[in-house]
C-alpha cells in the first residue's frame, strides 16, 4: 500500500496528538488538518525534535491545537513562534477534574470522621470489648501497592528520573509521577476502595456490636439468623468468616457511607442541573463537612462555566482568585493555567479544539487492533493517511 502524498505546506489550522503503539513504552504523534478533518502526516514518536523538524519542513500553519503536552509547545516555539496555540478544552476539564479529586482524597478521612459521628447505632447498655487495631487486608492489590511504592521511592533516592524507573519497572510515567507525589497511606486507601464492599458490609455493625456486647462470647449461628431477619442475603460461611476475623483481631472497622472521591468529583464536575436531588443533597453534606471542598467546588463549578460558555476574558481573575485561598492541588492548577496563559486563553476564545484529532486517534487505535501490532511503521502510516 502506498501512502498518498504529504502536502509540502501545513494546514492554517493544525491539530496535534499523541497515541500509543505500545502505552507506557512507545508513542507517536498524529497530525490532522482540523479544517478538513482530515491526517496529513504522522510522525513515529513525540519528542519536540521530530515535531519541530516537521514543523521548519512545512511551514504555513497559522493556529495549533494541541492538548497539554510540554513536548509539543517546546515546538511550537522553536519552529513556528508566529503560530497561535490553542490549548483543548476537554483537557483543560480532565486536569481541572484531577485537582479536585486529588483535594478529595486529601479530605476522605474528615469526611470518613464526620460521618462516623452522625451515624447513630443502638449499642447496648454493656460494657463494651476493646477489639485489637484492625490491620489492612492483605490482597493481592495491597501488597502490590506496598511492593511498588517501595522500589520506586528507593530508585528515586538513587535520583534515577521518572522516563527511567518507568522504564525499568515497565509502569506509565505517570503512575510513577503517582507514587512519587502521593503518600503511602492515601495509595492504600485507594486500592482498598478498588474492591467492591461485599454482600456483608451493609450488615457489619451489627455482628460488631453484638460482638463487643458479649465480650465475644456470640454464635456465628445465631449472628447469621438474626441478620437474615434483618435482611441479608448473604451465605452462613461469610458471617463465620467474619466472626473468625473479629476474635483474630484482623477485621476491617466498618465504615461509615461516604462517597469515594471520584464520585464527589462527578458531582462537582457535572452541571449542577444534571444533578438528582439525592446527589445534590450528599454533594451539600460533603460541603458542609470541610471547607476545602467547598472552596474546591466553587472554583471548579467557575472554571468548568469559564470553558462551556469559552469567556477566556475571564480566565486571569479566576487564576488569581484560586491562587489566594485556594486548596493546595486547586492551587497547582491555577499554576499550570498560568504557565501557559496565551493557549488557554485562546482555547477559551476560539472555536478550534481538539475534537476532530481526538477522533482520528480513535481511528488508529482501530487500525492497531486490525493489524494486531505486527505491521512496520510505514504500513500503518500508508493506512492511516488512506482516507476512508
Amino acid at each position: 500500500m502506498v501512502a498518498p502524498s504529504v502536502p509540502d505546506r501545513a494546514p492554517r489550522v493544525l491539530g496535534v496528538d499523541e497515541f500509543a503503539f505500545r502505552k507506557g513504552c512507545t508513542y507517536g504523534t498524529v497530525l490532522v488538518d482540523v479544517e478538513a478533518g482530515r491526517v496529513v502526516d504522522v510522525l513515529p514518536d513525540r519528542t519536540s525534535e521530530t515535531f519541530a523538524a516537521w514543523l521548519q519542513s512545512h511551514p504555513g500553519a497559522e493556529i495549533i491545537c494541541r492538548d497539554r503536552a510540554s513536548a509539543y509547545t517546546k515546538a511550537v516555539k522553536e519552529a513556528a513562534p508566529h503560530a497561535l496555540e490553542v490549548a483543548d478544552r476537554w483537557h483543560l476539564l480532565q486536569n481541572l477534574s484531577a485537582a479536585v479529586e486529588k483535594t478529595c482524597h486529601q479530605h476522605r478521612d474528615c469526611l470518613r470522621k464526620r460521618a462516623e459521628e452522625e451515624t447513630v447505632t443502638e449499642v447496648p447498655e454493656v460494657a463494651p470489648m476493646l477489639l485489637p487495631p484492625a490491620e489492612l487486608p492483605r490482597t493481592q492489590i495491597i501488597e502490590r501497592t506496598r511492593h511498588r511504592y517501595k522500589d520506586i521511592h528507593r530508585l528515586l533516592e538513587k535520583r534515577w528520573t521518572i522516563s527511567v524507573i518507568a522504564r525499568r519497572l515497565n509502569l506509565d510515567r505517570k503512575t510513577v509521577r503517582r507514587f512519587r507525589d502521593t503518600g503511602l497511606d492515601e495509595l492504600l486507601a485507594s486500592a482498598c476502595e478498588r474492591h467492591p464492599n461485599g454482600v456483608l458490609e451493609p450488615f457489619k455493625a451489627y455482628p460488631n456490636t453484638r460482638f463487643t456486647a458479649a465480650q465475644g462470647q456470640v454464635s456465628g449461628t445465631r449472628l447469621f439468623l438474626e441478620i437474615q431477619a434483618r435482611g441479608y442475603r448473604g451465605s452462613h460461611q461469610v458471617v463465620r468468616k467474619h466472626l473468625a476475623a473479629l476474635r483474630a483481631g484482623t477485621a476491617a472497622p466498618v465504615r461509615a457511607d461516604i462517597p469515594s472521591p471520584r464520585k464527589i468529583t462527578s458531582w462537582i464536575m457535572r452541571p449542577r442541573e444534571t444533578l438528582t436531588e439525592s446527589q445534590d443533597e450528599r454533594l451539600l453534606q460533603v460541603r458542609l463537612a470541610w471547607p476545602d471542598i467547598t472552596r474546591a467546588c466553587d472554583l471548579a463549578r467557575a472554571c468548568a462555566d469559564l470553558v462551556r460558555h469559552q469567556r477566556g476574558y475571564l480566565l486571569l481573575e479566576w487564576i488569581r482568585q484560586a491562587e489566594q485561598d485556594a486548596p493546595k492541588p486547586m492551587k497547582g492548577f491555577a499554576g499550570f493555567l498560568r504557565q501557559d496563559l496565551d493557549a488557554v486563553t485562546a482555547g477559551l476564545t476560539l472555536r478550534w479544539s481538539c475534537g476532530v484529532v481526538e477522533g482520528h486517534v480513535n481511528r488508529v487505535k482501530t487500525l492497531q487492533r486490525a493489524m494486531y501490532g505486527r505491521a512496520s511503521f510505514e504500513l500503518l502510516r500508508a493506512r492511516i493517511l488512506t482516507q476512508p
